[in-house]
């Protein structure tokens, strides 16, 4: 497995052009859209945040475990990380990379069948009730709603090609097919809306690109060498593997629900007692910072693999190296953009003409804060997974469900309006979540440097 400077470069010009494309589309969607279609846009993507949960942590336990087998580890483990024996020249074990395949075919199939069920009952019900008061065309909103029922479903049954990729290393093959993606769902997008299609416009764009990305994936994974290895090979027990992996992909599917619980369910809830325009503004807002953590954690996220083959060879200096590294890099991220959008935010969005203005400063500010912790607690707890050990899933349930209830406290019972949304998850989260797991890794690996010097 190859994870370089290329794969790192590639990364961040995925995520840039990801984010380049919100830039550009920013400004057609935000005079295209009233306030009130911002804030349904905003509730969709929520629940499109809420689907992946049906993935229930198999994804990551996946990858992780293709990460294993392609260091030529011959036998998968409930919990523990793995080592490659000293014997073992570092083939792959092609029986157990076929059966670990069909146990994610099997899943995802499953999967996908509960989601779609899911969404058209009970998510078209939640859609219904929201659009009581909102004031614009009902069947544009019921029609996008069909097509990210079904795009979303498609996703979700295809989702172990992102397992495949990231598992066997392929980063910077990754990270060029999400640039190519993005670059389609900008330029349908933007021609969409320029025919005034609105809402439809951009979830529709949003499914080709989901398509062409799936299309992509496949041709780059399933390559004529890969398919001959896998020829002829009688695939180690689906079941015995799912067995051995669903310990730890159960516990990291508890564990983003109560993620999800703590910091995504505010837009969900709040929906139901604040108004379209505040959700719109707060939806924009937190949209805008969430960009700004997903790019302060590409570095650790790229080389996460990495971290895992070196565990698997006990390399622990390298794998303290590169933890070092990532939090230097997502601490430095957060203060530059962070003041650049406490600076400047409502400036650009006023140059635009936008018609959904950001929340005040002091909102902004302490999001970004909130954020900050969420994102640092985020990667200490990937690197622990990397130990195929998941000790936090308890901890973020309960997180989860004490920010649920502070939410329906704050809103209820007190006049905080819009800063309920922010103030209930970031309270969950600092009690526990925000210090205990870097704590943790910084504890284990000052220990483990020790013993190798």
């Amino acid at each position: 497995m190859q994870i370089g400077r290329k794969d790192v470069l590639w990364s961040y010009a995925a995520t840039f052009l990801q984010i380049g494309a919100g830039v550009i589309l920013l400004p057609f969607v935000l005079k295209a859209f009233p306030q009130e279609t911002m804030a349904i846009w905003t509730i969709f993507l929520t629940i499109i945040t809420l689907s992946s949960m049906l993935d229930f942590g198999f994804n990551p336990s996946f990858a992780r475990n293709v990460s294993y087998v392609v260091s030529g580890v011959k036998k998968l483990k409930k919990t523990g990380h793995l080592l490659v024996e000293n014997n073992n020249t570092g083939e792959i074990d092609y029986s157990l990379f076929k059966g670990l395949i069909n146990a994610m075919r099997w899943f995802y199939g499953r999967a996908a069948l509960v989601l779609f069920i899911l969404l058209v009952t009970a998510g078209t019900y939640y859609i219904t009730i929201i659009l009581r008061n909102y004031s614009y065309s009902h069947t544009e909103v019921y029609i996008s709603w069909a097509i990210l029922c079904i795009i979303n479903s498609y996703s979700l049954y295809t989702l172990y090609y992102d397992s495949l990729l990231q598992g066997q290393g392929l980063v910077k093959r990754a990270k060029q097919i999400q640039a190519i993606a993005q670059i389609v769902y900008l330029l349908v997008a933007v021609v969409m809306i320029l025919l005034q299609f609105n809402l439809i416009a951009v979830v529709s764009a949003q499914a080709l690109s989901v398509i062409i990305r799936r299309v992509l994936s496949y041709y780059t994974i399933y390559t004529a060498d890969f398919k001959r290895h896998l020829h002829g090979v009688i695939a180690q027990s689906r079941k015995e593997i799912l067995k051995l992996i669903s310990p730890n992909a159960v516990k990291l599917g508890l564990t983003g629900l109560g993620g999800f619980l703590a910091t995504r369910s505010a837009i969900i809830i709040g929906s139901l007692y604040l108004s379209l325009d505040v959700i719109a503004s707060y939806g924009i807002t937190i949209q805008i910072i969430a960009i700004v953590s997903a790019l302060s954690s590409v570095y650790f996220l790229t080389y996460q693999p990495k971290i895992a083959q070196y565990r698997t060879q006990s390399n622990l200096y390298e794998v303290k190296r590169l933890y070092l590294k990532a939090c230097l890099l997502l601490f430095a991220t957060f203060v530059f953009f962070g003041t650049g959008l406490i600076g400047f935010g409502d400036w650009l969005l006023s140059l635009i003409g936008s018609k959904t203005p950001l929340l005040p400063k002091s909102f902004v500010a302490f999001a970004l804060f909130v954020f900050l912790l969420e994102t640092n607690h985020a990667v200490a707890g990937g690197f622990l997974l990397t130990k195929n050990e998941v000790p936090f899933f308890k901890a973020s349930l309960i997180s989860g469900a004490t920010a649920v209830v502070l939410l329906f406290v704050f809103l209820n019972y007190t006049q905080m309006g819009v800063w309920a949304l922010i103030l209930a998850p970031g309270i969950a989260q600092a009690c526990y979540q925000n210090w205990k797991w870097p704590m943790v890794v910084v504890k284990e690996l000052n220990k483990s440097y020790i013993k190798t010097i």
